[in-house]
């Protein structure tokens, strides 16, 4: 059906593959597509070759980390589908991109986002000594309320730009976009959690009341890169439009710096109308934040304040929280006296450390320590060990015990020089 290089798409689908599983191998779905991965990934190839590619059920559920989000997570074999349109397009799109959008993007995220507000109010305030304000704005709903149309048009135009200097086929690719932006993932859903899970989510953070043609689904690759897409042209009307130089986002929420803090308040109506007009979106009329930069900022997890960047409380109650999940979790596998998996131990390392290498971005040694001394359980040390000056966990016993041991001694040194 499409003009493509047969060799070359099977090669592009085992590649997604390998992309696909990577972190997420031990999953059940992963494991079942794993087991004759050869054999499903032909059928796959054969599928989308012939045009008869067909979106699986989707599982819903409501994450509640760090805050209560509904989630739709495509089959594996849709995940693969995902990582197959991210590799062919993506280049193109980081063409276009601005330098300050910062969500799935390599080498940017939240860290990268947080540093350039920092550098932002440091270099409007002349390094906190001429005055300079914060304005901190937010979509309402956002990935709820993205336009399947206006999506994919954009989608449509730029892949059409770059025709010629693709080596896919633009066609084929459009196929699949069009395919999974246009799908309604509520449709014979698999969901999982009790309903009093919903109790509390907003209608407007929910896919059941988005309406016909509206929403995409969190937790999909494609929605992570197509929400950038989408506010692209928002991107470059406030950078080359409105002509502000300290301005950045990270998804929807954006923070524009300026002296002035009567010119930021008349480019409020500005940018609402813009979002109304070309996207359909609304600006939310709760979350518009404008202070002096001496107030500080909360942004992607921190607090920005001169001189200084903490990290937030909820981020520190979260990782609290965590904690206490995996503490339960081994007192629960001591009692039924199972073991501690594989797979447990890769889930426990990638929960951990993630909360650790953001937090080692700022001056938070004493708290790291006293996050895992305190209140991680002992029994955890037999298995794990601390390295890198409390900012990262590994998983060889042999040299946990060693390398526990040695902690130990030292912090008892310590402790006895003092008194």
């Amino acid at each position: 059906m499409f003009m493509i290089s047969e060799k070359k798409l099977l090669y592009d689908l085992f590649q997604a593959y390998y992309d696909a599983r990577r972190n997420k191998r031990s999953t059940i779905n992963a494991l079942k597509f794993e087991m004759y991965y050869e054999k499903n990934l032909f059928e796959l190839y054969e599928e989308i070759k012939s045009g008869k590619y067909k979106i699986s059920r989707s599982i819903c559920f409501i994450s509640f980390d760090p805050v209560q989000r509904e989630i739709f997570a495509g089959d594996f074999r849709d995940r693969v589908v995902h990582h197959l349109i991210y590799n062919y397009v993506s280049p193109f799109f980081e063409r276009l991109f601005i330098h300050d959008s910062y969500s799935c993007r390599i080498e940017k995220g939240t860290s990268y986002g947080i540093k350039r507000l920092d550098h932002f109010i440091r270099s409007c305030s002349r390094n906190y000594t001429q005055d300079c304000y914060i304005l901190k704005l937010d979509i309402k709903g956002y990935f709820m309320s993205i336009d399947h149309s206006i999506l994919y048009q954009k989608i449509k135009e730029t892949l059409n730009r770059f025709r010629e200097k693709s080596d896919f086929d633009v066609d084929l690719v459009l196929y699949l976009i069009h395919k999974i932006v246009f799908h309604d993932p509520t449709e014979h859903c698999i969901v999982k959690g009790e309903r009093e899970d919903w109790a509390g989510l907003p209608k407007s953070k929910s896919l059941f009341y988005a309406g016909k043609n509206k929403g995409l689904p969190i937790g999909n690759l494609t929605s992570q890169l197509f929400g950038n897409v989408y506010l692209n042209d928002l991107d470059h009307f406030v950078k080359y439009r409105l002509g502000i130089r300290y301005y950045g986002r990270y998804v929807d929420d954006f923070v524009i710096v300026n002296s002035n803090k009567k010119y930021l308040k008349s480019i409020i109506p500005l940018l609402r109308e813009y979002l109304q007009t070309h996207l359909l979106l609304e600006l939310h009329p709760k979350k518009i934040y404008l202070q002096h930069f001496s107030k500080g900022v909360n942004f992607l997890g921190a607090a920005i304040k001169p001189y200084r960047i903490y990290i937030r409380n909820r981020t520190k109650g979260s990782f609290y929280k965590k904690i206490q999940y995996w503490n339960n979790f081994l007192i629960e596998k001591r009692r039924l006296g199972t073991k501690f998996t594989k797979e447990n131990t890769e889930q426990f390392l990638s929960s951990m450390n993630s909360y650790l290498g953001m937090m080692q971005q700022y001056n938070t040694y004493k708290l790291r320590k006293k996050m895992l001394e305190q209140n991680l359980s002992v029994y955890f040390w037999n298995y794990f060990y601390i390295s890198n000056n409390y900012s990262k966990l590994g998983s060889n016993v042999r040299y946990a015990k060693f390398a526990n041991s040695c902690r130990l001694r030292k912090s008892i040194s310590e402790k006895l020089n003092k008194n």
